[in-house]
C-alpha cells in the first residue's frame, strides 16, 4: 500500500503519542511542522504539529484522555465523553479538535475521528476532511492491522488520481498532477477566502514533490488508463467520453451523487450513471468535477469550522484564527515585495 512508503518512526512523534491513551487505530501527522512548505509556512522548527488520531471506540477513549489531559479541552469537558463524542460524530466533519497544546515542548493540535467514521470518509468523501488531509504526504506514526482501514486510505488515494485527471487536459506534468490532487479538499473552502494563504497549494507541493511521488508513484504505474513517464516527469491519459465515463463510474460515491445533483435537471429524476454519461461526453467535465467537489467541501469545512469555536474554546479559537490570518497576511506581503 502507497501510505506505508511515509510510515515514520519519528521519535518527536512518537514521544508526543506517549502522552495519549494508547488505544489508536491510526495515527498521523501533518502539515507544516512535518512537511516543510513554501512561503509563510517555510519555519518548520517552530510550527506548530498537527496530528488526527482514528479510535475504534471514542467514548472510552475520549474518557481516558480527560483524565490524561483535562487542560485540553474546552468547557465542553464539564459534559462527559458521551456529549463529547455525541459532538465529534454529529457535527462538523465528524472530528473533534483540540488546539495549541503544549506537549512535550511542541505547540500542537490533534483530531480525534471515529474509525468508521474515517473509514466511510476515505471511501465515499462525504466531508473530504480528513480523507483530504490524507491525500497529501502525513507522517503514519501509527497504524493497527485492520484491513478494512488500510483499503479504504489505498482507494482513497486511487480516488484522489481519478478526480484530479477528469480535470487535467491529455498530457501535464507531475506537479501539474499533485497541485490538482493537493487542491481537492481545499475546491469551495471558505477558509481559503479568510485565513489561509491563497497560494497554500503551491506551498504545499513545489517543496515535497518527491514525497507526493513516493505516495502515487504505483499508483500511477499500475493504472492502465495513464502513460506515466516518470524519469520525464510527464503523464497522458486517456480524455476519450469513453475513458472519462470510466473515471467517473468510481469516483466515491458522495462526489456521483453530487454530479448528479448539479446536472439533473428538476423533475427528469435520472439515475446517477445516466448523468455521468452524459457529462463524459461534455468538454466541461471537469468543471463539473469541480463543482461537486465544492458541493462537499463548503459545507464540510464551514461546519467544522462553527463546531471548533466551541471544541477550541473562544480564547484560543481567537488565537488560532489571528495565527492564520498572520500566516495570509505574510504570505501576501511576500507575494507583493
Amino acid at each position: 500500500m502507497a501510505l506505508q512508503a511515509l510510515q515514520s518512526s519519528g521519535v518527536t512523534f512518537r514521544r508526543i503519542l506517549s502522552h495519549f491513551p494508547e488505544e489508536l487505530s491510526l495515527a498521523f501527522a501533518y502539515g507544516s511542522g512535518v512537511y516543510r512548505q513554501a512561503g509563510s509556512n517555510s519555519d518548520q522548527k517552530n510550527a506548530m504539529l498537527d496530528f488526527v488520531f482514528a479510535v475504534d471506540d471514542p467514548v472510552a477513549w475520549h474518557s481516558k484522555n480527560l483524565k490524561k489531559n483535562w487542560n485540553h479541552y474546552s468547557f465542553l469537558k464539564v459534559l462527559g465523553p458521551k456529549i463529547i463524542t455525541s459532538i465529534q460524530n454529529n457535527y462538523g466533519a465528524g472530528v473533534y479538535y483540540n488546539s495549541l497544546i503544549m506537549c512535550d515542548g511542541r505547540l500542537i493540535k490533534y483530531g480525534v475521528i471515529s474509525t468508521s467514521i474515517l473509514i466511510e470518509d476515505l471511501l465515499n468523501w462525504n466531508n473530504l476532511y480528513i480523507a483530504g488531509r490524507l491525500q497529501k504526504p502525513v507522517k503514519i506514526v501509527t497504524m493497527n492491522e485492520d484491513i478494512t482501514l488500510r483499503s479504504a486510505l489505498d482507494r482513497n488515494l486511487k480516488s484522489a488520481v481519478t478526480a484530479a485527471f477528469l480535470m487535467l487536459p491529455e498530457s501535464f506534468s507531475e506537479e501539474d498532477l499533485f497541485i490538482e490532487i493537493a487542491g481537492l479538499s481545499y475546491s469551495g473552502d471558505f477558509r481559503m477566502l479568510v485565513g489561509e494563504d491563497k497560494t497554500k497549494v503551491l506551498n504545499i507541493v513545489k517543496p515535497n514533490i518527491a514525497h507526493f511521488r513516493e505516495l502515487y508513484g504505483s499508483i500511477l504505474r499500475e493504472n492502465p488508463q495513464v502513460v506515466y513517464k516518470s524519469q520525464q516527469g510527464r503523464l497522458e491519459i486517456d480524455k476519450s467520453p469513453e475513458g472519462q465515463f470510466t473515471q467517473l463510474m468510481t469516483l466515491p460515491k458522495s462526489l456521483q451523487q453530487q454530479i448528479n445533483h448539479i446536472m439533473d435537471p428538476p423533475g427528469k429524476n435520472r439515475d446517477v450513471e445516466e448523468t455521468l454519461f452524459q457529462v463524459a461526453h461534455d468538454p466541461d467535465c471537469g468543471d463539473v468535477v469541480r463543482l461537486g467537489l465544492s458541493a462537499i467541501v463548503r459545507p464540510s469545512s464551514i461546519r467544522q469550522s462553527t463546531k471548533g469555536i466551541f471544541t477550541a474554546g473562544m480564547k484560543k479559537s481567537v488565537i488560532y484564527s489571528s495565527l492564520k490570518l498572520h500566516k495570509m497576511w505574510t504570505g501576501w506581503l511576500r507575494k507583493t515585495s
